[in-house]
């Protein structure tokens, strides 16, 4: 009784060697290359900017109204909650863009 490890791979049409090959030719022949990261990348970018942005601004410029007109905390209050209504609609739209 031997038991000895033998290579099973065919030389023929079922080499593993031969079938990577193929794959490879076939995948860098005919296939399109893959996306970019750069406009994934810059997409959300424009996210974190309108999360940050918008909130920060629109409660900033409400501040200062309401320092002047001496009505606060109101038109902060109001226009801090239009800019996150903003924010949020703009970031639907950044997500609606394909990254292609």
């Amino acid at each position: 009784m031997s038991f000895a490890l033998a290579d099973n791979r065919h030389n023929g049409h079922d080499d593993l060697d031969a079938r990577i090959a193929r794959a490879k030719a076939d995948v860098s022949g005919g296939a399109a290359k893959p996306a970019s990261a750069g406009k994934g990348y810059a997409q959300g970018s424009r996210v974190l900017a309108e999360l940050i942005g918008a909130p920060l601004g629109g409660g900033l410029i409400g501040w200062l109204l309401d320092s002047w007109l001496g009505t606060t905390p109101w038109i902060m209050l109001v226009l801090l909650a239009l800019s996150v209504v903003v924010a949020f609609r703009n970031i639907y739209r950044i997500s609606q863009e394909r990254a292609e």
